[in-house]
């Protein structure tokens, strides 16, 4: 059998991370799917429960997303019930956003579901081996956690 093309790019770290990401961003995906969101609704429900009540433009600034897509996920979100929009009470010219009990019970089931993709993810791993994995990619990732 031949062996896999581009043996030089594949063994590249940062090749390895790329799929590894991929391959765990599809597993929280579809766990996430089962619950009816996407990535990004999960995002912003999260940090609407972290920052609420929180205007619509700081909320995309929070999570880094583009402000007309802000307005598409929160459309979505509160379709759904799982957030509502009112006057910002610091500044009625804003809307701020929180989540209802049905979203905050949602994301409670999604934070779950998401847990469980990625210890499917590191399952390969001893507990050990996670901890230093996770350890390593903080420090490398540049971020402090």
């Amino acid at each position: 059998m031949a062996e896999a093309p581009l043996p030089a790019i594949r063994s590249l770290p940062s090749w390895l991370l790329g799929r590894a990401a991929a391959r765990g961003r599809a597993l929280v995906a579809d766990a996430l799917a089962v619950e009816g969101l996407k990535m990004w609704h999960h995002v912003v429900l999260s940090a609407v429960r972290d920052l609420a009540p929180v205007a619509q433009a700081d909320l995309g600034r929070s999570v880094g997303l583009d402000p007309k897509d802000v307005v598409g996920v929160l459309n979505d979100l509160q379709s759904a019930a799982l957030v509502v929009r009112a006057p910002d009470p610091r500044d009625r010219r804003k809307n701020a956003v929180c989540l209802t009990d049905e979203g905050a019970r949602l994301l409670v089931r999604c934070e779950a579901a998401a847990r469980d993709a990625n210890d499917e993810l590191l399952a390969p791993l001893s507990s050990a081996e996670r901890e230093q994995f996770l350890a390593s990619l903080i420090r490398i990732s540049g971020t402090d956690g």
